[in-house]
C-alpha cells in the first residue's frame, strides 16, 4: 500500500471515531476503510509501524479490541506538508496546509540553516527573490554577480583579502608589449558537465565580452600553442589582468547556447555548479572535479520567501522569527550606493533649470524622511555624500530652486526590487508638494540595459554594488551595457573615457576613480541617495563566514564545526 493510500485510510478512521479512543474491533475497522477483514489486519499493522495509532486486540471471544490515536488528522496533514517542503515542493505543501501561508512559513523556517543529510553538508539561506538570469554576458544585479563566481572562473580574480590580482584558470602570465599581453593556462581544467577546457573555449568568450564598451580595446584573441592565450590590443593596456577579473569576463563553453536554459543552468568550471533553479529554490552542489580546493560545504540552498529582507544573510534557524533574519552585529555598508541617474540627453534634466531643481529637490536629507520604518523593514539607510562610502562629492545646495513648470516626471527603475517602490513613493510625494506628477515604470534588468523606453525616461533609479573594495571596481558599473553613457552627453563621457585610457597606459598613474566620481556628482549627472548597511550573521557553527564587499560570503570557504 502507497504511503498516500495509507494517510487516506488513517484520515478516514480518524474521522470516523471522531480522534478518540475506543473499544471496536476488525470488522467495524473493515466496513470503515471499505476492506476486507484479511487487509484490515495489514493496515492496522502499518499505522502502528508508523506510530499513528495503537491497536490492543481482544483476547477472548465477543471482546473488543482497544483503537488509541497517538496522531491527528491535522498532525499528519503536517508530516506530510514537511516533507514535501523538505523536498522543496512548496506549492504542493500550501494545498495540504489548506493555503495556511502561516503554517507554510513555519515549515520553511525550521529548515532554514545547516545541516547534515545523507553524509553531506548543507547550508540553506532565505532569500528574497528567484534568480531568473546568471548569464555573465547578460547584465546581472548583485546578488546574481556573487552567484555567477561561484559557478564560474575568469582568467583572473581579485583575492578578496588582498584586493590584489592573482591567477584563476591562467596560472602565470606576462606582457609581451603594452598591446600583447599572453596568458597561460592551467591544464585538466573540466567543465562542470565533464568537458575539458580548451582555448577556444576562452577564444569564443572573450570575443562576445570585447563587444561590451569596457573591453572595446580588445582587438584579437587566439592561441600560438596548447594551454596558451594571447590577447591583442588596440591601446595600451598595462591593467589588462585586472580588467580580466570582470564578472562578463568569466569563461563559458564555447557551445554554450545563450537561451534560456544557460540563463538558468549555466555551465562553468567553478567550485559549485547549479542543480535547482526555479521560483521557490535555487540550490549550488560541490563541484568535485574543480581544480582549486574542493568546497567545504556540499551544497549551499537558497529558498525564497518574500517576507525576507535582502540586506542580512543568516544561514541559522530561529523559530521565535518567520523572517529567518537575525541581525549580525557585525554589519558593513554597501560598497556602492542607491542613486539617482538623471538623462541629460533626451529627459526633462537636459534642460539646466530642470537639472537645478532635481538636485535640489530629490537630495537624500528630503527623501529619506518620508520612508516608513515599517515599509522598509530590515534596510537601514544612511545618506550618501558621493558614490561609495567615505567619497563627499554633494554639492551644498542651499538655494531652494523653483520647478519650472508643471508636467509629468517619469522615474523607471528594477522590478521586484524591495525598497525602489517606497523611494519612488517618497519622491512622488515631493514632487506633488511643487504641482508635478510622477510616473513610474518598472522594469526588468535586460529592459533597462537594453536601452527600451530610455528616450522617454527623465530619471533612473539605480543601485550599485562593486565586486570589491578597489576604485577601479567603478568602471564596471560606469562602462556596463551603456546604461549611464545613454543618459551623458557624449563629450563629458569621452572625457572620461580619455582619463581612463590614459590611466591604462601609464604603469605609475594613481586611479582617476575617484575624480570619476566627483564628476558624475557634482556635474549632475549622478546623485547619490543611500548606501545600506549589509551583514553576513557568522555567530553561529558555520566557521570562515566573512561578508564581502557585496553583502555575501565565499561559499568554498565556508565549513561547520561540530557542535558539542
Amino acid at each position: 500500500m502507497s504511503s498516500q493510500r495509507l494517510k487516506i485510510q488513517f484520515q478516514r478512521l480518524y474521522s470516523h471515531f471522531s480522534g478518540e479512543d475506543c473499544e471496536t474491533n476488525l470488522q467495524d475497522i473493515a466496513e470503515v476503510l471499505f476492506c476486507t477483514r484479511r487487509n484490515v489486519r495489514m493496515v492496522i499493522n502499518k499505522m502502528v509501524e508508523k506510530g499513528w495509532i495503537d491497536w490492543q486486540p481482544a483476547v477472548g471471544r465477543g471482546k473488543q479490541s482497544k483503537l488509541v490515536f497517538h496522531s491527528s488528522d491535522s498532525e499528519l496533514q503536517y508530516m506530510h506538508a514537511r516533507k514535501l517542503v523538505a523536498e522543496g515542493k512548496l506549492e504542493p505543501a500550501l494545498e495540504v496546509l489548506e493555503n495556511n501561508a502561516d503554517k507554510l512559513a513555519q515549515l520553511i523556517q525550521e529548515q532554514l540553516g545547516h545541516t547534515t543529510a545523507q553524509g553531506k553538508q548543507i547550508v540553506r539561506l532565505p532569500y528574497y527573490r528567484a534568480f531568473s538570469n546568471l548569464n555573465p554576458l547578460c547584465p546581472l544585479r548583485r546578488s546574481e554577480q556573487h552567484l555567477a563566481r561561484q559557478i564560474f572562473n575568469g582568467l583572473t580574480r581579485i583575492n578578496e583579502e588582498k584586493e590584489e590580482v592573482e591567477g584563476d584558470l591562467a596560472h602565470h602570465w606576462e606582457s609581451l608589449s603594452p598591446r600583447h599581453w599572453r596568458f597561460y593556462i592551467r591544464p585538466a581544467v573540466r567543465f562542470h558537465d565533464g568537458k575539458l577546457l580548451d582555448s577556444q573555449d576562452i577564444i569564443t568568450t572573450l570575443e562576445q565580452v570585447k563587444k561590451q564598451r569596457l573591453f572595446k580595446h580588445i582587438q584579437t584573441v587566439d592561441s600560438p600553442f596548447p594551454n596558451t592565450i594571447d590577447i591583442y590590443l588596440r591601446s595600451d593596456d598595462y591593467r589588462l589582468p585586472e580588467l580580466l577579473s570582470n564578472v562578463s569576463a568569466v569563461i563559458q563553453p564555447a557551445d554554450a547556447e545563450h537561451e534560456r536554459d544557460n540563463e538558468l543552468f549555466p555551465i562553468g568550471t567553478g567550485p559549485y555548479r547549479v542543480i535547482q533553479n526555479d521560483k521557490q529554490r535555487f540550490k549550488l552542489e560541490a563541484f568535485d572535479h574543480y581544480f582549486g580546493m574542493r568546497a567545504l560545504i556540499d551544497v549551499v540552498d537558497i529558498w525564497m520567501l518574500s517576507e525576507v529582507a535582502s540586506c542580512y544573510l543568516q544561514p541559522a534557524a530561529d523559530s521565535s522569527q518567520l523572517s529567518g533574519v537575525s541581525v549580525s552585529t557585525r554589519l558593513k555598508l554597501d560598497e556602492g550606493c542607491n542613486y539617482l541617474l538623471f538623462n541629460r540627453m533626451t529627459g526633462l534634466a537636459n534642460n539646466e533649470q530642470w537639472l537645478a531643481y532635481f538636485r535640489c529637490r530629490l537630495t537624500p536629507l528630503n527623501v529619506l524622511p518620508l520612508l516608513e520604518k515599517n515599509e522598509i523593514g530590515d534596510f537601514r539607510l544612511t545618506n550618501a555624500y558621493g558614490i561609495l562610502p567615505g567619497w563627499a562629492h554633494m554639492p551644498l545646495m542651499t538655494e531652494k530652486t523653483s520647478v519650472p513648470a508643471r508636467r509629468n516626471v517619469t522615474l523607471a527603475f528594477a522590478e521586484q526590487h524591495p525598497v525602489y517602490p517606497y523611494i519612488a513613493s517618497a519622491m512622488r510625494k515631493l514632487l506633488a508638494e511643487d504641482g508635478l506628477k510622477l510616473k513610474v515604470l518598472e522594469l526588468s534588468t535586460m529592459e533597462i540595459l537594453s536601452g527600451k523606453h530610455a528616450d522617454k525616461i527623465d530619471i533612473w533609479l539605480g543601485g550599485m554594488s562593486l565586486s570589491n573594495y578597489r576604485d577601479d571596481a567603478i568602471l564596471s558599473w560606469f562602462y556596463n551595457f551603456d546604461h549611464i553613457a545613454r543618459a551623458m552627453p557624449e563629450a563629458e563621457f569621452d572625457e572620461i573615457e580619455r582619463s581612463v585610457a590614459h590611466w591604462r597606459a601609464d604603469i605609475a598613474m594613481d586611479s582617476p576613480c575617484q575624480s570619476i566620481g566627483a564628476k558624475l556628482v557634482q556635474g549632475g549627472q549622478i546623485l547619490p541617495l543611500f548606501h545600506n548597511w549589509l551583514g553576513v550573521d557568522d555567530t553561529g557553527v558555520i566557521q570562515g563566514m566573512q561578508s564581502n564587499s557585496m553583502g555575501w560570503f565565499d561559499f568554498k570557504s565556508v565549513w561547520m564545526k561540530p557542535e558539542h
